[in-house]
């Protein structure tokens, strides 16, 4: 089925890129971060194109759950220890200016923009939300401890964010996109960055600057995106006759459930898996409807995909070190609404020359030693000495069925394909030959 909000807004559509052309700016990839990106240059007067491989919203934005929010889960508790103050506290002040950043565009524009209260629940671990109340407490953010919710389930305790925001996504990029300059159905094949050329089926583009905001960065040559990433679905279903639960909620559990309203319908996400693993999918979500909203009907079901970074923290700014033209956002670890904001502040600023004061914490090239880099090392090589016909074309790693969604999905870092092998999701630039029916 579709997503909820594809649904529920007409798209506004863009002409092919054909012939050459010169920018300043070329911003790759349509999806919320990229818009935003092009937004920022307008208002900066920064000459940009945007070109779009599909429609714009067409991936990843268009199955958000679309929560505005800084509370990313029990991070700062985490950020605090691993990263110091300083930048647990430049990043809380990131994405609480990102929430501030839709706040003031959403108010000319109808999206169904809604303040409300954030929640990170626990089922089990009251010292874990103790300590997060503390840490954010400690960064200068006045957050509440609570123990009671309106979640159809008793809790052990919850932190709570206010003044946090929910809103359609596809509403809000196709209002913004109107008068931006934009090419949809252009993808990328190349780039050559010494002679600043991209180059798609139709076209060749010359640019001075170029910005990926692919979801997973494609360029494998430079920034080791393929070992700092892995890629991670999760699954989302909207009832109709369910109840409004009056906020944004997340449990703190890897394998835990979240919930926000949209109108007359609830939205309930959860069974994740890592791509390309097993998981408890729609089975999971459908079996918890079963049990605490029984009258209620599922109007709209939706998968999502994620890219997780080593830290938490996304990636964004120059793509690698030897890169000074070429910039990226990514890694955005389940929270791409209020990271793509962040990014397009940063982003908006790098490429004209200007420091950011936000962009030191999310630095792409911050130290790769985590444990998680040797578990994305371990999954590769694992994958890549699996003896199987079907195979990635991105770096030739094993495909696993998918008989939940009836796809081929690559474990090492989350490209997907149909049936007959055409992309549904990068990093792999095109489809898979050998998954094609004869």
């Amino acid at each position: 089925m579709k997503s909820i909000w594809t649904d529920s807004v007409k798209p506004p559509t863009f002409k092919k890129l054909k012939g050459q052309i010169n920018t300043d700016v070329l911003i790759i990839g349509g999806g919320i971060c990229g818009i935003l990106c092009a937004f920022f240059l307008k208002q900066q007067g920064i000459d940009y194109i945007l070109v779009e491989g599909d429609t714009i919203g067409s991936g990843i934005t268009k199955n958000t759950t679309a929560k505005i929010t800084s509370q990313h889960g029990l991070i700062y508790d985490k950020l605090i220890r691993s990263a110091g103050h300083e930048k647990a506290k430049m990043y809380l002040d990131a994405n609480q200016l990102a929430i501030s950043k839709y706040r003031e565009v959403c108010k000319n524009i109808e999206c169904n923009f809604e303040d409300k209260c954030a929640y990170t629940y626990t089922l089990t671990d009251i010292k874990k939300i103790e300590k997060e109340v503390r840490a954010v407490n400690s960064l200068g953010f006045n957050c509440d401890y609570v123990d009671k919710t309106n979640l159809p389930f008793d809790i052990k305790g919850a932190i709570e964010f206010q003044n946090q925001a929910q809103f359609n996504p596809l509403k809000f990029i196709y209002e913004i996109s109107k008068d931006l300059n934009i090419y949809e159905n252009s993808f990328i094949k190349d780039i050559g960055l010494d002679d600043h050329i991209a180059f798609t089926n139709d076209a060749v583009i010359t640019a001075k600057n170029f910005i990926v905001t692919t979801h997973f960065p494609f360029i494998n040559t430079h920034g080791s995106y393929f070992l700092k990433m892995y890629q991670h679905r999760s699954y989302a279903i909207a009832l109709e006759n369910a109840q409004n639960v009056n906020g944004m909620f997340v449990d703190e559990a890897k394998n835990g459930m979240s919930f926000r309203n949209y109108e007359n319908l609830l939205i309930v996400g959860g069974g994740d898996h890592r791509t390309g693993k097993s998981g408890g999918n729609y089975t999971e979500l459908r079996q918890f409807v079963q049990k605490y909203y029984p009258n209620s009907v599922e109007k709209y079901n939706w998968a999502t995909q994620d890219c997780m970074s080593l830290d938490g923290i996304p990636y964004i700014g120059h793509y690698s070190k030897s890169t000074a033209n070429l910039f990226v956002a990514s890694g955005f670890n389940k929270w791409g609404i209020s990271s793509s904001m962040v990014s397009a502040m940063i982003l908006s600023d790098m490429v004209v020359g200007k420091t950011n004061e936000f962009q030191e914490v999310f630095s792409p090239h911050r130290s790769m030693l985590k444990l998680q880099l040797l578990v994305n090392g371990f999954e590769a090589v694992t994958n890549l000495l699996t003896v199987s016909t079907k195979r990635c074309p991105h770096m030739g790693c094993a495909l696993k069925w998918n008989g939940t969604e009836f796809s081929w999905d690559c474990p090492c870092h989350g490209s997907r394909f149909e049936e007959n092998g055409k992309l549904i999701d990068n990093p792999s630039t095109g489809s898979c030959k050998s998954l094609k029916k004869s």
